[in-house]
């Protein structure tokens, strides 16, 4: 691909007339000027008048505010990013928070659901399960070999609704147009890979629109064979390609990552990139309360990706507080399904385990809390409404600012409201969500809720490590990237219980993780580059800008 060359090489070697038009990376549309219309073959293919980008987003915005629903918005936004990537991403950055909710959650979670309803063009590469032993030549039909970055689901934990299959292609196409949205990262450097194993979704495999593969998923060796395949095929294809992992179910998600992460530069946003939004946010919340990380109490509800992930970030946190691996353990429980995460029960997955304390049995999150007194309770099991009236007053009678998390999206699924959050603890929450939520009244106070979001934390990651030239990616970053987070918290921010920035200084806080590191990479000997005497500046000078280049 031509688009990130530079302006002059890029004249030399660009497509002409319709084939111009027709390439989302190169198309300017209307406003290419005069002198390239005539120079590139344009001339009466485009209306004549000339359209700056300003007016360009001005139609864009007005098209888009007259639909009546958010998928709606999605599809035309997703026909944008189609025709014209350059105007897609300047939209995106320039109104970040009216469209994130529309290109990611909460609204990519309906479109995954109707992706195969409402799927106009191919997009990434897909990968199936009839394509073993071949996929190093699937992946080199890819027109360019610079992808620096690939985001891959199997479709199997699709956010909090469960098996998607070929339909969560939906999912790897948003995280990245966040990576370049929110991080610079060059999307033709980008790419988006559904690994379809089939799917057990009943209702996809009856319906005759479905476009993935109409089989039972693969499992066992099946499975890891195709995964190991396109490991290695990756790396053989896009040398040192950074590998996301993406809505893994639990009992693939910590074995493929364990398998790859000491071998390629990989990660699992569900369990690391997770964790790190959670733990930026408990920081911010700590400078409320005062207290520190290693003296408190937390309880999750859920036990799988996203709660150990979170467990563990927390527990290298707390050891580097200086408390020992075993008492930083016990400051985490779980609930799950079957209730407390208790040694004695015979029932525990691997990732559990080091979770599971000595303690009676308790059946539900409620009798959780009452027992354990929790400073503060996280929710990540995807199952709406858990934490209910009863769950909050209590948090709130032993906590005179009680830590409340909500992460699970979509809306949906979300453990509470932040009405219901800041209501039921007489607006003394100190409340983060995993879907956006309005602003809330209390007593005359107005409390602004912030996402956790993982675009947070993870496209300044991604960057950082493209960046560096890491050859691995550590929970140490991971760490690195929470406290930078933490730190763009403002006072200001903190007064109105917001314990994330706002979403406007995204860029710039993905430069400051990504800062944070790549510095890791340098200090623990796995760059592959040199390091820079200022590693901010760096990293934002490899940042994507979405502007036009000149063509003549």
């Amino acid at each position: 691909m031509t688009a990130h060359l530079k302006p002059s090489a890029a004249a030399a070697r660009l497509p002409a007339g319709l084939d111009l038009l027709r390439d989302p990376l190169l198309n300017k549309g209307t406003a290419f000027s005069d002198a390239e219309r005539d120079a590139l073959g344009l001339r009466g293919l485009l209306p004549p008048a000339v359209i700056s980008p300003e007016q360009q987003v001005a139609r864009v915005l007005d098209n888009l505010r007259r639909l009546p629903t958010d998928l709606d918005k999605f599809i035309s936004l997703n026909a944008l990013h189609d025709r014209n990537e350059t105007l897609f991403f300047r939209v995106l950055m320039d109104y970040p928070d009216e469209m994130m909710p529309l290109i990611y959650t909460p609204t990519v979670g309906l479109a995954c659901q109707r992706f195969a309803h409402i799927f106009q063009r191919p997009r990434g590469i897909w990968v199936s399960a009839a394509d073993r032993g071949r996929v190093a030549a699937v992946l080199r039909n890819w027109p360019t070999r610079e992808v620096k970055i690939m985001v891959v689901t199997d479709g199997e934990r699709i956010l909090g609704l469960g098996d998607l299959g070929a339909n969560g292609m939906g999912i790897p196409v948003g995280k990245l147009s966040l990576y370049t949205a929110c991080a610079g990262i060059h999307p033709a450097t980008t790419l988006p890979v559904m690994l379809d194993v089939g799917t057990n979704n009943a209702a996809f495999l009856q319906d005759p629109l479905y476009i993935g593969l109409k089989q039972p998923r693969l499992r066992g060796a099946e499975y890891d064979a195709l995964v190991d395949e396109f490991i290695s095929a990756a790396q053989e294809v896009f040398p040192g390609v950074v590998i996301q992992f993406e809505d893994f179910a639990n009992l693939n998600a910590f074995r493929v990552l364990h398998r790859w992460r000491d071998r390629v530069c990989c990660f699992n946003d569900d369990i690391q990139g997770t964790a790190s939004v959670a733990l930026a946010g408990l920081y911010s919340a700590l400078r409320v309360t005062g207290g520190k990380l290693a003296e408190q109490r937390l309880l999750f509800f859920g036990a799988g990706e996203a709660a150990t992930g979170i467990c563990e970030l927390l527990v290298a946190a707390m050891i580097g507080e200086g408390l020992p691996q075993a008492e930083a353990r016990q400051r985490c429980w779980l609930v799950d399904s079957r209730g407390l995460v208790v040694k004695s029960r015979a029932d525990l997955g691997e990732h559990k385990r080091p979770y599971a304390h000595e303690h009676a049995q308790v059946p539900d999150f409620l009798s959780a809390v009452k027992a354990l007194k929790p400073t503060a309770i996280v929710g990540v099991a995807a199952v709406g409404k858990s934490f209910a009236r009863d769950v909050l007053e209590d948090v709130a009678r032993v906590n005179e600012r009680p830590i409340v998390f909500a992460l699970s999206n979509p809306t949906s699924q979300a453990e509470c409201t932040a009405q219901e959050a800041y209501l039921w603890t007489g607006g003394r929450a100190l409340f983060a969500c995993g879907s956006p939520f309005e602003p809330v009244t209390i007593d005359g106070k107005t409390h602004v809720p912030r996402q956790g979001n993982n675009s947070y934390i993870f496209p300044g990651v991604g960057l950082g490590l493209i960046a560096s030239g890491a050859r691995r990616a550590t929970d140490e970053m991971f760490l690195a990237a929470a406290r930078a987070l933490a730190e763009r918290v403002t006072q200001e921010d903190l007064e109105q219980g917001s314990l994330y920035p706002p979403l406007a200084q995204v860029r710039d806080v993905s430069a400051r993780i990504a800062a944070a590191v790549a510095e890791v990479a340098f200090a623990r000997g796995l760059a592959s580059v040199p390091r820079p005497k200022d590693p901010l500046a760096f990293v934002k000078s490899k940042m994507y800008e979405a502007t036009y280049r000149g063509y003549v």
